[in-house]
């Protein structure tokens, strides 16, 4: 073993006293400190600092570190004579090692583990672009738990492919085996708690309605932005018909839309309560049922959205009205509502109810959606 040379270097640390995080002052009683010759193969239960005047001032080793006997010269130099390295029981994880146990159980489709765990910390990915869905419920029972954790980004948020979702950790260096399997009975209790669903391809079928844009006395706004959002999730316009406030027309062209091909049915306007407003009826007229109108949105309070079956085995064809606010605002209902409708899921009341919590736009003067509260 070689002597500790001094020349040129200060210790990161008095010798035999460790560099630690306040955080783990608490678990020092799962560790061991060491004379520095007996630490070979051990696991370092901390980060070791080294300065070099005018040179460097960092990590020289850090935590997690499995000691080699070439380091013990280095270890020397920057003044250890001790170290502290973890004492792990048969009863006991590594916070790596548990990282990734809580990772796989908190996993459910469309995501993965992003690399390995990194001072007891692990990323979850998406791996496709989708809908991100996190159990709540089940998320809040397992940071209840205590010595695990896990953080995610908010359900029903849009995400990219490699975008990062959700991070999770065990707290202490050394954590208890019976902690990780109530963890892992926590997340698998009902489903898993994070998955991205991936959106199915649309074929919209739009109709939009009024007098004043039929005969051209205004210019239609609508059909930029249906067509905008259309295509930012891969999806096609079967066609685009504009017909006056006459349920019998809205309701056949909705049809011909249909026979084209489309499997969302978009119907703009005429949501309001005026004598002229009419869009609801035709939708009826459809056969469509389940019609829900109304949601705990602002703007798009007169939102409406039902179901159309046209054929006993085949998928429901979503219907959707869009009010007038859909032309004026950057972000409305639509915006909410869609991804989660080509995620596959049925939008009932109660969905409708719950965007209350979250549902008032700021109208901020430069829209940064979804960077914001609305729909959180």
């Amino acid at each position: 073993m070689c002597e500790r040379e001094r020349a040129g270097g200060q210790t990161g640390n008095a010798p035999g006293m460790a560099n630690f995080r306040g955080s783990e002052l608490s678990d020092l009683c799962s560790c061991a400190r060491v004379p520095l010759a007996e630490s070979v193969g051990m696991v370092l239960a901390h980060d070791i600092t080294e300065i070099r005047q005018d040179e460097f001032k960092g990590r020289a080793f850090k935590k997690g570190h499995v000691v080699k006997r070439e380091d013990i010269c280095h270890l020397q130099r920057i003044g250890k004579e001790h170290l502290f390295v973890l004492s792990i029981g048969n009863d006991e994880m590594h916070e790596d090692d548990a990282a990734y146990a809580l990772a796989s159980v908190l996993m459910g489709r469309g995501v993965a583990m992003e690399g390995e765990p990194r001072e007891g910390k692990i990323n979850i990915i998406a791996i496709e672009d989708g809908l991100l869905k996190i159990n709540r419920d089940i998320l809040f029972r397992f940071n209840m738990l205590g010595e695990v954790m896990c953080a995610t980004l908010h359900t029903n948020t849009m995400v990219r492919r490699g975008q990062v979702v959700a991070g999770t950790r065990a707290i202490p260096l050394v954590v208890k085996k019976k902690v990780i399997d109530e963890a892992k009975k926590v997340a698998a209790s009902d489903g898993r708690i994070i998955e991205v669903k991936e959106l199915r391809r649309p074929m919209a079928g739009v109709v939009i309605t009024g007098n004043e844009v039929y005969h051209g006395r205004v210019k239609d706004a609508f059909a930029p932005i249906i067509k905008k959002q259309i295509h930012e999730v891969n999806g096609k316009i079967a066609g685009i018909y504009y017909v006056p406030d006459d349920e019998v027309i809205i309701e056949a062209r909705l049809r011909e839309l249909m026979d084209l091909g489309a499997d969302l049915l978009i119907s703009t306007g005429g949501m309001s309560v005026d004598p002229d407003d009419v869009t609801r009826f035709a939708i009826k007229r459809l056969g469509a049922k389940n019609i829900i109108y109304g949601s705990a949105v602002l703007p798009g309070s007169m939102f409406l959205v039902s179901y159309i079956k046209r054929m006993q085995r085949a998928p429901l064809i979503p219907v959707l009205g869009i009010p007038a606010c859909g032309m004026y605002h950057k972000t409305t209902i639509f915006d909410l509502i869609l991804p989660r409708i080509l995620a596959g899921e049925v939008i009932g009341r109660r969905e409708l109810a719950e965007l209350g919590h979250g549902g008032l736009c700021l109208n901020c003067k430069e829209c940064k959606y979804p960077i914001c509260p609305f729909g959180k």
